[in-house]
């Protein structure tokens, strides 16, 4: 596990599948990634069999939110989404990350910006990566809000990069640098 203040990372299950389904079947969680389907679960059982054949350093990790307990009751932690590392590049030390907050009661309480400061923080000083970057949809200003609040500097715009629901949207490029961190 790793621990951030109100969040942690754990390995991904195979229990956890049907959640993923519910997420990536709602429009509103498909916006602003690069899903545009909608997925089986014999889907998503495709694709854990993928990833886990991928190297460890790129398995996709659950983000659990820690919730409120009455005094004396055991911890409970609740799984609000999901986050990689993909294709790492060893050689240049650099890394694209994907992330959803899947659980939407969540979004805009800045556990998007928590986890993405963690996740920075597990890249750099566990993997020692030295450039963290990501892409993201000019029409999710939530997520950008997110990065920008973690220190992710804005890039580069790859113009009508992505067609989503019948338009063309650019792409934003954002990334973050092992001595900015």
């Amino acid at each position: 596990m790793i621990y951030g203040e109100r969040i942690r990372f754990r390995g991904v299950e195979r229990e956890d599948l049907p959640t993923f389904v519910k997420w990536l079947n709602d429009p509103e969680v498909r916006q602003g990634i690069l899903v545009h389907n909608p997925i089986s679960q014999t889907d998503e059982e495709n694709w854990f069999e993928r990833m886990i054949k991928r190297p460890p350093d790129e398995h996709v990790f659950g983000i659990e939110a820690r919730e409120q307990v009455e005094d004396g009751s055991p911890e409970n932690w609740r799984l609000i989404g999901t986050f990689a590392f993909d294709y790492i590049d060893w050689r240049n030390r650099a890394a694209e990350f994907g992330i959803m907050i899947g659980d939407k009661t969540y979004w805009n309480r800045s556990y998007g910006t928590e986890a993405v400061r963690l996740l920075a923080q597990h890249g750099f000083n566990t993997l020692n990566l030295n450039r963290i970057f990501l892409h993201v949809f000019e029409n999710n200003p939530r997520a950008i809000r997110a990065y920008e609040k973690a220190g992710f500097i804005h890039e580069g715009r790859e113009r009508q990069a992505e067609f989503k629901d019948g338009k063309y949207i650019d792409v934003l490029r954002m990334s973050k640098l092992k001595d900015e961190f």
